[in-house]
């Protein structure tokens, strides 16, 4: 009579396991949606320094290519003006 249970106690036992891998060991669900949540922010945050790469790559190229980038960042962040040129500031 006894052995009669023993095999399906061992398929429930084995299952009870599996399920617990699945929920709570590694590679679980709860394991895989974490991942997928950092992948998607990296992924974000990769976008964003591609774009700032890009912006800077592309001042970079004016600057070297062009005298027009460099005065007019002269103009801007130096107050630079050019000789018999009369600066004038209005504030809001």
């Amino acid at each position: 009579m006894r052995a009669r249970f023993v095999p399906p106690l061992i398929l429930v036992l084995l299952l009870a396991i599996l399920q617990w891998q699945l929920w709570n060991g590694r590679g679980s669900v709860r394991e895989v949606a974490q991942l997928k949540t950092r992948l998607a922010d990296q992924k974000d945050a990769n976008a964003k320094a591609a774009l700032n790469n890009e912006r800077l790559a592309s001042e970079v190229n004016d600057l070297k290519d062009g005298l027009e980038m460099v005065e007019e960042r002269a103009r801007a962040e130096l107050g630079m003006v050019k000789p018999n040129e009369v600066f004038v500031q209005i504030a809001h």
